[in-house]
């Protein structure tokens, strides 16, 4: 396991971290998200030891995370950290053998992944002549390549046709499978909702939500649509811990403060005409994020 614990770091009278805290179990996918600035880059360097910690510790199954710890990591920048003018399986197997692995076995390990990822026909060209999207995919590979116990990963999927998507993603599960701790942030929120298994929304340096995307869909409160009565939804105004929050035409959605029965507001509803459609309205990833990170700031 993979745990952040009570990270802070400042620069000046600005505050990167506070507080910080999460961790990511073996064999679970975990979204790290948030705004631009939020903290997600510097929480991610401090863990690979490139920034020191004002407070607080990372630890790698329960240990505090050292030099040899760090090398079991798989890391993939956002900026590309590639060498241009070297040729894939050759930067690839460099970069395995920085890791402690033989040459042979640097190399094989090179082809298999340039292989997965897509890359075969690349392997004997500069990083600089192939497309974003490639190079992006031998980011990955140079993650992968020395076999790593977790993967550490910023904005892996950015610039990535649908695709390289699919065969990113299906190599991230594969990991996952293999009980490797996968950690990655993101700004594409449906990829996020559809691969993780929990997810983190930092801002202003902090961990505001984390859970399970089920979880933190059932946070909050209850929504409902109901599709049926007329008049605008003026049969739900008067109930009791009931909020008429949108009405197009004849759906009218509420919101339910809590411990208000629904099943009182379907009555209510069957009793103001016929009702076509009753049910619970949970909000994406993406009306989450949006809901969490315009609140007023962290104080």
């Amino acid at each position: 396991m993979l745990e952040v614990d009570n990270v802070s770091k400042r620069y000046g009278d600005v505050v990167a971290l506070e507080g910080m805290t999460f961790s990511v179990h073996a064999g679970e996918m975990f979204g790290f998200v948030g705004s631009n600035g939020a903290g997600k880059t510097t929480t991610m360097r401090i863990a690979l030891g490139v920034l020191a910690a004002d407070a607080g510790e990372v630890r790698w199954n329960g240990a505090p995370l050292d030099l040899d710890a760090r090398r079991r990591i798989g890391y993939m920048p956002e900026e590309r950290g590639l060498y241009p003018k070297m040729r894939v399986a050759a930067q690839l197997a460099y970069l395995g053998e920085l890791h402690g692995m033989s040459r042979a076995r640097a190399a094989d390990a090179a082809e298999l992944w340039t292989g997965r990822l897509g890359l075969s026909e690349r392997r004997d060209e500069e990083v600089q002549k192939l497309s974003l999207g490639n190079q992006q995919r031998v980011q990955l590979a140079a993650a992968l390549v020395h076999d790593p116990e977790v993967l550490v990963l910023d904005e892996p999927f950015s610039g990535l046709d649908p695709v390289a998507v699919e065969v990113m993603s299906e190599v991230l599960r594969d990991r996952c499978a293999a009980g490797v701790p996968v950690v990655f942030t993101s700004h594409q929120l449906d990829l996020v909702e559809r691969l993780c298994d929990r997810v983190g929304i930092v801002r202003d340096g902090r961990m505001v939500a984390c859970g399970t995307v089920a979880e933190l869909r059932d946070a909050g409160p209850a929504r409902l649509v109901v599709d049926g009565p007329d008049g605008g939804g003026a049969w739900a105004r008067d109930l009791p811990g009931v909020r008429v929050v949108g009405v197009d035409r004849d759906r009218t959605t509420l919101e339910l403060t809590d411990g208000t029965d629904d099943q009182a507001v379907l009555r209510a509803a069957v009793a103001a005409g016929p009702v076509r459609e009753f049910r619970r309205l949970r909000p994406t990833l993406t009306e989450l994020f949006h809901n969490v990170v315009t609140e007023e700031p962290v104080a």
